[in-house]
């Protein structure tokens, strides 16, 4: 199974910002963890700060699943919306903090309705448990 996680805006600062939410560990740690725990299948990583790029890089997609952790842009970018309802590949939705737990404007997302499902709350082990669920 080949898998791509693409990680958003402000993902890159992971470990450094917001320690006390999104943990002490870099999104390359993260990403060496994931890809130990998928070590059976193929992972590709990408994280760009810029929507566009994400979007080129949901249309240019070829594996079996997309675990998709737009950061911010989960919240108003109806770009990356689009660009998901526009591919075949099926999209998981992730967030490592409980979004809903926090501040009212994260509690709404424009991506979830063209997702296939969501997982929120669970800090780097959403990623590992959106990445399951295409084994299902």
């Amino acid at each position: 199974m080949k898998l791509l996680f693409i990680n958003g805006v402000n993902l890159n600062m992971t470990g450094i910002r917001e320690k006390g939410v999104y943990g002490v560990q870099t999104l390359d740690e993260i990403n060496a963890e994931i890809a130990a725990h998928f070590k059976d299948d193929e992972c590709e990583f990408y994280q760009s700060n810029s929507e566009g790029d994400i979007c080129s890089k949901l249309h240019s997609a070829e594996c079996d699943g997309i675990i998709l952790n737009a950061g911010a842009f989960t919240h108003y970018s109806y770009a990356i919306r689009d660009a998901i309802a526009a591919i075949s590949v099926p999209v998981i939705e992730v967030h490592m903090s409980n979004v809903h737990a926090r501040e009212e404007f994260r509690h709404t997302s424009v991506i979830s309705a063209v997702c296939k499902g969501v997982v929120a709350g669970f800090g780097k082990n959403s990623y590992i448990l959106a990445g399951e669920s295409f084994k299902l």
